[in-house]
């Protein structure tokens, strides 16, 4: 896999993982459907969400090249972004449908 395809990959999953909590009224999108999901959960999963795409950033970094130590301004970035691309299902779920609409 090239760099500019992987760079791709871990964007795109970023953006959909970002906006899945919102989308699903599944718990930890496998359990009972839940309507409306508390935002705890949400919270909840957003987090995980954004641990298992960091993994797969640097795995798919470690399966390019040298993995480089980050330092915690790339998690704060990282984290910052993550929020940022899951605006679209944040305005979703809150603003457009309303907050007690299924």
């Amino acid at each position: 896999m090239e760099s500019q395809t992987a760079i791709w990959l871990v964007l795109i999953a970023a953006v959909v993982a970002a906006n899945w909590p919102y989308f699903s009224s599944r718990l930890m999108l496998l359990g009972p459907v839940r309507r409306p999901k508390p935002v705890g959960w949400r919270l909840l999963e957003l987090a995980l969400m954004a641990c298992l795409t960091l993994g797969l950033g640097f795995a798919i970094e470690a399966k390019l090249g040298q993995r480089h130590p980050q330092g915690w301004e790339f998690y704060g970035a990282a984290l910052c972004l993550f929020i940022t691309l899951g605006f679209p299902g944040f305005v979703w779920c809150y603003l457009r449908r309303g907050r007690h609409a299924g």
